[in-house]
Order: structure tokens, then sequence, then C-alpha cells
């Protein structure tokens, strides 16, 4: 079995891995147990509990590999995980947090050539230095992506984001956009935002629908026709929020030319590539309504509280593995 002729590909999949430990300095990231046994991963002054990285597949990719196969996943993408994106700190901890973590993450993938894959870390705060990670990489260690969070300290439209957006075209390989709860290592959410895990089931869906508009009312898809972007999590509310948005476009001042034709908002969200992992059928409907079925793509949050126990073809009948493998350009 290969990605060239597997019949389920997972694009959704996040590592954790111990040879990156402590290799953002003070920002760690850091696992240990607490006194009471309970598994504590440290991100600065953020601490999970109660996730045990360590004998899951999170960390162990025999662990994996078995998963996958109860699963009935025949393929896997691996990308960092959204704890450790480390776009608010210092770059120089960034960068060396990314080059250890991009080296450890090709050499388990090139243990498992027929299952895995790897996407690339990139330090977003220093676009020199992404863009070079971004090349080092794809051109050296084998990448078939490029991996970042959907917050930063400069938004996905600033004119510094372009020219890391034309190495992304430069290099032909996608680039995948996936939140993070906020105040790890950047801003803080709004109180509410901490209770009852809303930061992540509302507030990963904010932050995604936030990056749409941004790319889309901010001309970055516009400026660069070629580029390729998949985002979690059917993209959010964007199918729901899909009409106020493209009445703006056309109606208020601020919105850019390019916008107001007819069919031009809708163009510009059909070129983006989503991943359908929902949990609602219905939501899946209206995002097909939306953009079709050509750039829905199959994910998991494998190993994670969000997963599926095994695959379930969407009502859909998108053709999931064809779209993957033209994403990935396999």
């Amino acid at each position: 079995m290969s990605i060239h002729d597997a019949k389920v590909i997972d694009i959704h999949a996040h590592a954790v891995l111990e040879e990156t430990f402590g290799t953002a300095g003070a920002y760690g990231p850091e696992l240990y147990d607490d006194a009471d046994g309970t598994p504590i991963f440290r991100i600065g002054g953020y601490r999970l509990r109660g996730v045990r990285y360590r004998g899951s597949p999170f960390m162990d990719p025999d662990l994996r590999i078995a998963a996958m196969d109860r699963s009935g996943i025949d393929w896997q993408l691996l990308s960092p995980n959204p704890l450790t994106y480390f776009h608010y700190i210092p770059a120089a901890e960034a960068t060396s947090f990314c080059r250890r973590h991009n080296d450890a993450l090709a050499a388990l993938v090139a243990r498992y050539p027929d299952r895995l894959g790897a996407a690339a870390a990139l330090p977003m705060q220093d676009i020199d230095a992404a863009i070079a990670e971004l090349r080092r990489a794809v051109g050296e260690l084998g990448m078939r992506a490029a991996y970042i969070g959907t917050d930063g300290i400069r938004g996905l439209d600033d004119p510094e984001m372009d020219a890391f957006y034309e190495a992304v075209t430069a290099l032909d390989v996608p680039l995948f956009l996936h939140p993070a709860p906020a105040g790890i290592d950047g801003p803080k959410a709004s109180a509410a935002m901490s209770r009852y895990e809303l930061d992540i089931t509302t507030g990963f869906t904010m932050q995604e629908t936030l990056a749409l508009a941004t790319l889309v009312y901010g001309g970055v898809l516009h400026r660069h026709p070629t580029l390729d972007i998949c985002i979690s999590h059917g993209g959010g509310a964007i199918a729901l929020l899909w009409g106020r948005l493209e009445h703006a476009a056309h109606k208020r001042r601020w919105a850019p030319d390019h916008l107001k034709a007819d069919g031009a908002f809708a163009a510009e969200l059909q070129r983006i590539w989503y991943d359908i992992h929902v949990h609602d059928d219905r939501a899946v409907d209206l995002l097909v309504e939306r953009v079709g079925t050509e750039r829905l793509v199959y994910g998991t949050n494998f190993s994670g509280w969000d997963a599926p126990e095994r695959f379930e073809s969407p009502r859909c009948d998108a053709p999931l593995a064809d779209n993957a493998r033209r994403l990935l350009r396999a």
C-alpha cells in the first residue's frame, strides 16, 4: 500500500516528537507526570493536563500504524501538534524547534514511506527563516506540505506574507492552516473561551472562519492564483456565513473591486481545499452546496479526543482519496 493506491488518506494527523523536547529554550516543549501521576505537557507557561502522549499513537509510530489499520486508514499526512506552533515566541527559539521537529518527523516517516508523509513546521514570526526552513524541508527532507497556524504576529493578508506565499507556490506544495488554542504563546482569548473547552470547539471554528475571510477580503488568493490552501474542520463556519460575507464583498466600501463581480467571492472560496472533519453530515452537505466535492479531503485529528473510531465515507460521495492525491501532488 502507498499513497498512490490508498483508498483512505487522512490529511489531519498531528505528531508529538520526543526529539523536540527542550528545543524551544524556556518554552519547552516538556512532558512530565505530576505528583498524582497526571501527564503534563508544558509549552511556556501553558500546561495541558491529562493527555498521555507517551505510549500512544501520537508518539509511538508502531502504535500509530496499528491504530490506522484498525481505523481503516491506508495513508496519513503527519503535521505539528497545534500546541507547538510557537508563532509568537522569539524567532531564534522557534527556528530551533522547527528545524529539529522537521528533522525528526522526516526520519520517522522515512521508516514507513508507504503509510506516512510529513508536513513542515515553520517559524512564521521570521518570514525569511520560514522560507528557508520550508525550502530545506521540501528540498532536502522530502516533505509534502507547509503547515502553519491560523493566527500569528502578522495577519494572513499582511504584505510581508506575500514572499512566503510565493515560496510555497514556487516549491509546488500546499499550505495547511489549522488553529491553536489562544493564549499558549500569544494573546489570550475572551475569558469565556477558557470554560468548557470552548477555545477548542468554538474558538477553532472562529479562527478558521476569520482566516478564510481574511484571505479573500485581503486579496491573498487574488494575488497568488496558484496558491493551494487547505483548511481544517470544513473552514469553520464559512458555509453558514457565506451569504453575509458575500454581501459585504458587494456592498461595503472597503471591499476590493475584484470581489464585486458576480461569482467572484464564490470562485475564491471554491479554490480552497477543505478537511471535512466536522462531525455533522448536514454541515458537509452545506459545504458541498457551496464549494462542490472536488476540493474536499478526509481528516481525523487522529488519536485526538474528536477522532472517529473508523473511517466512514461521507454521504456526499466526494472522491476524497483522489482529491488528497491531487492536493499532495502524489
